[in-house]
């Protein structure tokens, strides 16, 4: 993968994240990885499935690192999101940010995380034993 902001239905690595970000300018990288979990909401969950409107994603991801880096002292950030179906253990998202310092790249990276969940045209289906059940994790 060789692009900062990515909707992807092959797995992510998050070494992958980490490896657009080399710049001598940065003193340090801080990364966010998601990874779908057996649980939420007090019941199991199997697999998780997310679709996206693909054609605004991207220029989402990037309008949203515009705002980290106008916020913060960041150098960059990638953004890198799954769709299709994912089990148990998979990695849904990594965020890569770095920064000369450390502060600014943790505030950051909690930034976009938090911009993507509410603003990102991604939705995501629990699946488990009760069925199906479409998830809206926006504020």
């Amino acid at each position: 993968m060789t692009r900062r902001f990515l909707l992807s239905e092959s797995k992510l690595e998050e070494s992958a994240a980490i490896a657009l970000l080399d710049d001598s300018r940065s003193g340090g990288i801080v990364t966010f990885v998601g990874r779908v979990r057996d649980h939420a909401r007090g019941r199991a969950v199997s697999l998780l499935e997310y679709e996206a409107y693909p054609e605004m994603v991207e220029r989402v991801f990037e309008q949203i690192a515009g705002e980290a880096k106008a916020r913060y002292a960041i150098d960059d950030v990638v953004v890198h999101h799954r769709v299709g179906t994912l089990k148990v253990g998979e990695v849904s998202v990594v965020i890569a940010v770095s920064a000369e310092h450390r502060a600014a790249a943790f505030d950051a990276c909690r930034y976009v995380i938090d911009e993507l969940k509410a603003r990102a045209p991604i939705w995501k289906k629990e699946h488990g034993p009760g069925g199906a059940l479409w998830i809206d994790e926006r504020p």
